[in-house]
This record gives C-alpha cells, structure tokens and sequence, in this order.
C-alpha cells in the first residue's frame, strides 16, 4: 500500500528476495467518495535472475573415462555414493569440463577428439552434440563464464602440444572461436575460473612438468601473462575455484603420483602456496567446485590403478582433504569436471 502521494505520477520500488518470474499488476483506491477506484492496470512480468556464480551448491559432476561414455553425478552436500547420470555422445578420455548455470559441457578428448558434449544438470537423459572446437585436442584445461566456455592448452593429434585457447557460447552449438594463446604451449593443467579470467595452472610435458600459472582475460583474446608459479611443477593435475583463488591438486610430477594441494590468489601474482594434502595420490583426475569445498574425484592412483574416490577440502585451510564417498565405478583419465 502506497500513501500519502500526490501528483499525477509516482515511482515504486519492489523488493525480492527470490529468484523467480514475477507477475505485478496495480489499481488506485480512492479515498474520498468523490473520486471512484481505477481498474486493474494490465499485467508486467518481472525476472529476477540469481547472480552468476561458477560455484556449484547443489551437485558435482563427472564426466567420461578411458574406454567409456559415463556421466556421475554427486551430492556437494551428502558424502553418499555418485549415481549414474546418463552418457556422453562418444566415449572421451583426457577430456576437458565446463559450466554453465544448467548444463555441463564436456570437449575435446583422447586423442583428437574436436567435438562438445552439452549434459542437463537436472536430467539425467544423456548428452547432444554443441558443436566442435577450433582446435582438436585432448588433456586440454576447461574454464567457465556465465555465457561461454574456454578449452586451453592440451595436445593436437599429432601428439604436439598447443597453446591454442578457444572459445565457445553456451546458448549455441556453433563452432567454437579463437580466443589467443598461453604464453607456451603445454597440456594438462589446471583450469580455475575467476570472474573476469582463467587460469591455467602447471601442466605436462615431455619429459617434465611446468609450473608455471597463465592468465586470460575471457573479454579479449590476447595472448595470456604470467602469474606467478605453483609451488612444485606439476601436471596431470585437477583445478578448482573459490570466489577468490585456484587450486591444483593432486597430479604427477614425471617422477611419481603425487597428493599435494597448492593454492593461489586470483589477484595477485605470488608463488602458490601449499594447501594440505589429498587423502590418496591421484593423478588424471577431475576437479569440482563448491560454494566453501573443493572436491576431487577419480582417477589414478599412486601404483596406476583405477580409483572411484571423492575427496573433499575446506578453501579456507589447509588440512588433508577428507574422504567423500565413491563415484558409483571408476574414472580413470577423467578430466572433466562440472557443479551444478
């Protein structure tokens, strides 16, 4: 109710606390006998949209292994066993994972593999065909705005490794544009996601690893800069995002399969420190986001076997990660990870 106005025009603020499709409509009340009530103005409908946060609240997601189509999904929540959630369009190893606010996306793959596999986050009905990358790769690192996603780095089908950066729109299956380089061409390292730039942290190479970080910015596609290193060069590894920093963890080091964490500002350019330890060596894994946790799942473990374990670890301190149930099989050479 609005009093105590005058004038033939007046402004009202609604407030909502929901994300939601409003639908608003108004009448005057006369007051006095002399005047008559107005009819019913005719109705607006008002969208409020949650703010855009790569961090998922709800579910985490992984997405094909070695010689297979699967989709797992877990709760971030509950530490219960993953579920089966549908399949890829073709079978994808070394893959690469992006998110949007309904859908995951899953490119690329071992080894020239150029196609993107778009998922529900809320159905379970398998993944379509969302085009094809600008550069056929796989073990390429997957990073997410609110409107597109990024496939950096990897390694071509001739077993070249490329610094190529593509770019390609969440609400169309057309194919996936140049968006610039890294400064070097390398494979396998962590992709994190800020709010105005990606990240690339650490990767493979024959016969080492990197440890460097590189940085690009998702509104241009200039060539990406230098920010800082990881704490130890290390490849085969998974990312991670908070609002504020990137996590790498887990990997190998061309020498064994590691559980090491390492954390790093998004805004400033300082050697990463350490952040604890996973609570198993896993190489060739995926890498989930959350509102407070980062989880890993899958993988290899520290003797090259098959493993189907979850971890979870607090962004804000440095503690082993702790145990957070199973996927429901083995995910061995899966990059892919996504959050709903």
């Amino acid at each position: 109710e609005i009093t105590g106005w005058s004038g033939t025009s007046v402004t009202v603020t609604l407030t909502y606390t929901t994300a939601a499709t409003y639908s608003n409509r108004a009448n005057v009340t006369s007051t006095s006998a002399t005047y008559t009530d107005s009819a019913w103005s005719s109705t607006d409908s008002i969208v409020i949209s949650s703010s855009w946060a790569f961090q998922g609240s709800n579910y985490g997601f992984t997405s094909g292994k070695q010689s297979s189509d699967s989709i797992n999904r877990f709760s971030l929540v509950s530490n219960t066993t993953a579920t089966d959630w549908g399949n890829l369009t073709v079978t994808r190893s070394y893959a690469a994972g992006q998110s949007s606010t309904t859908d995951g996306y899953t490119e690329g793959g071992h080894w020239s593999e150029s196609s993107i596999d778009k998922f529900s986050f809320t159905s379970a009905s398998g993944a379509s065909s969302h085009g094809d990358l600008n550069t056929t790769r796989s073990s390429g690192s997957g990073q997410s705005t609110s409107t597109h996603g990024y496939a950096s780095g990897g390694q071509i089908a001739s077993g070249a490794r490329t610094d190529a950066i593509d770019k390609f729109a969440f609400a169309s299956n057309t194919t996936a544009a140049d968006h610039g380089n890294l400064q070097s061409a390398k494979r396998s390292g962590a992709g994190c996601s800020a709010t105005d730039y990606g990240y690339n942290a650490g990767a493979s190479y024959s016969p080492g690893s990197f440890d460097i970080i590189d940085k690009f910015a998702f509104s241009s596609n200039i060539t990406a800069s230098d920010h800082g290193d990881l704490a130890i060069a290390i490849g085969l590894t998974a990312g991670q995002s908070s609002t504020t920093d990137g996590f790498s963890c887990g990997g190998y080091n061309h020498s064994a399969i590691i559980n090491t964490m390492n954390k790093f500002s998004f805004s400033s350019n300082v050697t990463a420190s350490d952040h604890g330890d996973l609570s198993v060596a896993r190489a060739i894994l995926s890498g989930q986001s959350g509102v407070d946790y980062g989880f890993t799942s899958g993988g290899y473990n520290s003797s090259w076997g098959n493993s189907n374990v979850i971890d979870r670890f607090a962004y804000s301190s440095n503690v082993t990660a702790t145990d957070w149930g199973d996927l429901a099989e083995t995910m061995q050479e899966s990059s892919a990870g996504h959050q709903y």
